[in-house]
């Protein structure tokens, strides 16, 4: 076995911290991993390959690649790394390129309409086959980026969590990678040389909000370079006191919440708070003045 790079500690590390802290595997779990062919799924499945092997507990990963019939489509190697690494994988063809660019007008970005229809294939896909978990290669510099996306264009403050109960309650939805650099994952694909197969639909546009949203964050950290890690931090810190959101916060009734203020008694010379003339009183009211 060869001895793991710095780089590959460094990703193994990171995670395996996220799988822990967010309980994403457990034992018997049938994990599809969602591999597209570009490097930060390749480098998912092979970390989670290596995880595998030292993990106590027994899951299953299975490697399911959707082909979208884009111009130029070539699983060769895809399919030789595959076969090397002794990985069960199914390359699945459904044509959403088509319908993607008939539906989008020339100009206008494809990720919203190809994400929704690869998601559904990829969520029936699961069912049928009987896994347990999807998992997804998105890493922390895609999470900090689609927060400032929302924020900026959606007026909603969201990104993407490391594990998802679907909407329609049939799914878990993992991503082990959210703590990972995507600097690393470049690195790390680099020294594996992954066979990768580009993406013909986002490659092609170079006016992306995503990548707007990346030459923000790396032109901020060029000044601050712990920028990314807070922005990730601030997504696990909440504070939803300090927003402005009406279903989280009764801001009409709040005032409901204040605390009782009982001001204290006041004790007349020569007298008791209960304006008794006792000796007894008179005794007690001295001793609570000094």
């Amino acid at each position: 076995m060869n001895k793991p790079s710095a780089i590959e500690k460094k990703l193994l590390h990171y995670t395996g911290k996220a799988i822990s802290e967010f309980n994403m595997i457990q034992a018997g779990d049938r994990i599809m991993v969602c591999l597209s062919g570009g490097k930060d799924s390749f480098t998912m499945l092979k970390i989670l390959k290596l995880l595998q092997k030292r993990a106590d507990l027994d899951f299953e990963i299975f490697a399911f690649t959707l082909d979208q019939a884009q111009p130029g489509w070539n699983d060769t190697a895809l399919r030789a790394w595959l076969d090397d690494h002794q990985l069960p994988y199914e390359i699945l063809t459904r044509d959403t390129y088509s319908i993607v660019k008939e539906k989008i007008p020339e100009g206008q970005t494809y990720c919203s309409l190809c994400s929704r229809l690869r998601r559904g294939i990829i969520y029936n896909y699961a069912e049928d086959h009987g896994f347990t978990k999807i998992a997804l290669g998105h890493h922390r510099d895609d999470l900090i980026r689609t927060l400032l996306m929302s924020i900026f264009y959606s007026g909603d403050i969201r990104s993407m969590p490391p594990k998802l109960l679907t909407d329609d309650r049939r799914h878990i939805v993992i991503r082990p990678l959210v703590y990972c650099q995507e600097a690393d994952i470049i690195e790390y694909a680099k020294e594996q040389a992954f066979p990768i197969i580009p993406c013909n639909l986002c490659g092609s546009q170079e006016n992306l909000v995503r990548k707007k949203m990346k030459t923000l964050i790396d032109t901020l950290a060029k000044e601050n370079p712990k920028i990314p890690s807070n922005m990730l931090h601030a997504l696990a810190h909440v504070r939803s006191s300090q927003l402005m959101d009406k279903n989280l916060r009764d801001f009409k009734n709040l005032e409901a919440g204040l605390a009782k203020y009982d001001p204290p008694l006041e004790v007349e010379a020569g007298g008791d708070s209960r304006g008794s003339d006792s000796t007894e009183g008179d005794s007690k009211a001295n001793y609570a003045l000094l």
